[in-house]
């Protein structure tokens, strides 16, 4: 008895563990424990400093920039710094084959010089508040859909108590440790973000998608914006008549330089992790999620890249979407690898048991794992299917907009649906229809059209195939084990749908009908896989995804009552709800024999540049700056270089990219962007002697737009701290 106790308790502590350096934690909840470890590892603020819900702190200069990732305010001017590929889309819009910044770089000498950006925006926290019991007093005895549906609408309603649309204040509750948790985050979103500068792409993408997730690195991934506001220091729409922001918080920005085993610390916006995974999970991610998710994007990424390698308008036609299926290609494969490598599975298992241990006796938990077994192999014969639909058919754009003429069709043939919900659709679908054809490349979405529907035939059970047809595609396009076969088919769908002809198109909008929609070749194809999905696997998809968080509810209920105490030193996954994380700039040894410095320098970069090269080209005047060592006030006088990027235990996720990399004292030191190859589980498994955060050096960023861009009006909005 006493040695199963003993089992019991180690597999339990695991469950509760709280590592060196891991954690994601909200500001708001900062416990005097998490803030003394804070302290012992270099800290020199208060806790008021870091967050305060009556005065300002540091919290005030971080923002919620675009729809995915993080800023922070550099100056009394309102000036941001975030990551190149957050700016990547503002960017790509605003160049021309003429102008292209993207290529050139772009730094705005004035205000009157900084380009208005459609469609970004910023968002300031301004107040976090608890409302679990409010959440789940209203929840008490109900349990699966029942209580997600009656979940939503009280969230909905709370949302509604605490926003304001007339000042652009919006309320948003995160549901904290599987639903156990509610918070309120109430922001103020600012609409007038202008591009103040960005480096030429061959800086803020060296290195590409080779060096991509790895360290070393050399990228100056970082780009400069504004938020205006009215006169009246509030938000508002863009106007000429803006000025730039008043903050009442900006961040000083350091060039003194840091050693090895600096303290470091990064607020942020991380996007979301599943630390609490079960070993089901894990298995399903590691044998069809991601594996299926990693070939198809591996075959859509071929495609873009062979249409963009040798025409700059499709470069720019296509940039933005490539770098974001890149990007989480490689993530993905890695995260697989490192979950396999480091056994995982095992782990998760482990501490299962200890649980299912706990559990004998209590009625409300001692079911969750039998039941969950239950759940995942029920589902798991259909999830490929699943990621077929997902990064299959809408990873082709043709498909995917001809998926969305279903609103079209359903005004057309539904009983109750008036001329005037017709004419609605169309103007809709009409709208709809000029964004896609502006970023449509035909020539490599045809041939990723034919891949799909060839990879579908091959990799997803014929039993869930669409009824008849791949019979029809064979019988009239030819043998379905012939790639010829579905090259051909593409191109029939291409040469005659309605959506890229304009005769036929604006016929259709004059007297639209369903016989002529339902013809359509790209929306024949497009609906067989979707309404093939939607009436037999979606509400299997559904029914799964309720189990699975119903019992995960359950679960981190359980988790959280093993032990109070230690319980209150956990933090819960990230829901991009700000975090703070702390750790230190530190070098590693990720295998046998290697070492890893926490610092690249422009001697690597001057290593790397291969003239001419997509990913390892370089500007003449940087390779002019560099080969001269003049670096000026940003040389790091440890190196005798330009530092260009270092790394620190610091834990963060997607979401974090442009998050400010702090020291001591609350001076900004770099912009974290990414994430080290060895530790690629982190969304489900920090390692903490392997976890790396890569960072930009803020001496590097402020080196591009002094010497580089001779942008020194933006220079000297800055507090530097020397």
């Amino acid at each position: 008895m006493k040695k199963l106790f003993v089992t019991i308790f180690i597999s339990l502590s695991f469950l509760l563990k709280s590592f060196a350096d891991e954690g994601m934690w909200l500001p708001l909840l900062l416990g005097q424990q998490v803030y003394n470890d804070m302290v012992k590892r270099g800290l020199k603020l208060s806790k008021e400093q870091l967050y305060s819900i009556n005065k300002t702190s540091i919290k005030d200069a971080i923002v919620i920039f675009g729809g995915g990732c993080t800023g922070e305010i550099v100056s009394n001017k309102g000036l941001i710094f975030t990551n190149h590929h957050c700016g990547y889309d503002a960017i790509a819009n605003a160049s021309t084959v003429e102008h292209n910044y993207l290529r050139d770089g772009f730094y705005a000498k004035n205000n009157g010089e900084e380009i208005p950006t459609e469609g970004v925006s910023v968002q300031f926290l301004l107040s976090i508040q608890d409302v679990t019991s409010q959440v789940l007093d209203s929840l008490k005895g109900m349990t699966g859909s029942e209580r997600a549906q009656r979940q939503a609408r009280v969230l909905n309603n709370l949302n509604a108590q605490h926003s304001d649309a007339s000042q652009n204040i919006e309320a948003r509750i995160s549901s904290l440790f599987k639903g156990n948790q509610f918070l309120v985050f109430v922001y103020q979103r600012y609409n007038d973000v202008r591009l103040v500068g960005t480096p030429p792409e061959s800086i803020g993408k060296f290195g590409g998608d080779t060096d991509n997730w790895e360290w070393p690195r050399h990228t100056g991934d970082f780009s400069v914006f504004r938020v205006y506001t009215g006169k009246d220091g509030k938000t508002a729409n863009f106007s000429l008549d803006n000025i730039p922001m008043v903050p009442k918080w900006f961040l000083p920005v350091s060039i003194k330089g840091f050693k090895d085993g600096d303290y470091a610390m990064i607020y942020g916006y991380p996007g979301g992790t599943n630390r609490y995974e079960t070993s089901f999970g894990v298995k399903q991610k590691i044998d069809i999620d991601n594996p299926t998710l990693v070939k198809l994007r591996d075959m859509r990424l071929k495609h873009m890249f062979e249409q963009m390698k040798n025409n700059d308008s499709v470069k720019l036609q296509l940039a933005s979407s490539y770098a974001g299926i890149a990007n989480y290609w490689k993530f993905f494969d890695g995260e697989t690898k490192q979950l396999i490598k480091y056994d995982v599975f095992s782990q998760k298992k482990k501490s299962e048991e200890g649980f299912i241990s706990w559990t004998k006796g209590k009625p409300e938990y001692e079911p969750i794992f039998s039941e969950w077994e239950k759940a995942y192999e029920a589902w798991r014969p259909f999830s490929k299917h699943r990621m077929y639909i997902n990064e299959g058919l809408f990873g082709s754009p043709l498909s995917a907009f001809a998926a969305g003429l279903q609103q079209v069709e359903v005004a057309l043939v539904q009983s109750g649906k008036t001329q005037a919900d017709v004419k609605k659709a169309m103007e809709a679908v009409g709208k709809a229809r000029e964004e896609f054809l502006k970023n449509e490349n035909q020539a490599s979405d045809q041939k990723i059209l034919g891949d799909v529907t060839r990879m579908f035939y091959q990799d997803v059970d014929q039993t869930q195939h669409p009824i008849d047809f791949y019979r029809t595609l064979s019988e009239k396009f030819g043998s379905l084990t012939d790639e010829q076969t579905f090259k051909k088919y593409a191109a029939y769908i291409f040469d005659n749908t309605m959506i890229f002809n304009e005769a036929k198109w604006n016929a259709f909008v004059a007297n639209p009908d369903a016989n002529t929609l339902q013809n359509d070749p790209a929306f024949a194809h497009a609906t067989a896989f979707l309404i093939n999905y939607q009436s037999k696997y979606a509400a299997k998809s559904a029914q799964f995804n309720s189990k699975n968080n119903e019992l995960g509810r359950l679960y981190l209920k359980g988790i959280l009552e093993i032990d109070p105490v230690k319980a209150k030193k956990m933090y819960p996954d990230a829901t991009f709800t700000m975090r703070v994380s702390f750790g230190n700039v530190k070098s590693y040894r990720p295998r046998d024999g290697v070492f890893y410095d926490y610092v690249c320098t422009m001697d690597g970069v001057l290593q790397k540049y291969k003239k001419g090269d997509y990913e390892f080209d370089l500007p003449d005047n940087l390779l002019e700056l560099a080969k001269k060592k003049d670096f000026g006030q940003y040389i790091d006088k440890q190196k005798n270089d330009l530092v260009i990027s270092f790394i620190t235990t610091n834990d963060i996720t997607g979401g974090n990219s442009g998050s400010p990399v702090l020291d001591a004292n609350g001076n900004l030191i770099g912009l974290a962007f990414d994430g080290n190859y060895e530790a690629l589980s982190h969304k489900i498994a920090f390692d903490k002697d392997l976890n790396r955060t890569i960072c930009v050096d803020v001496r590097y960023v402020l080196w591009c737009i002094d010497k580089l861009g001779g942008a020194s009006n933006l220079i000297n909005e800055l507090k530097l701290v020397k």
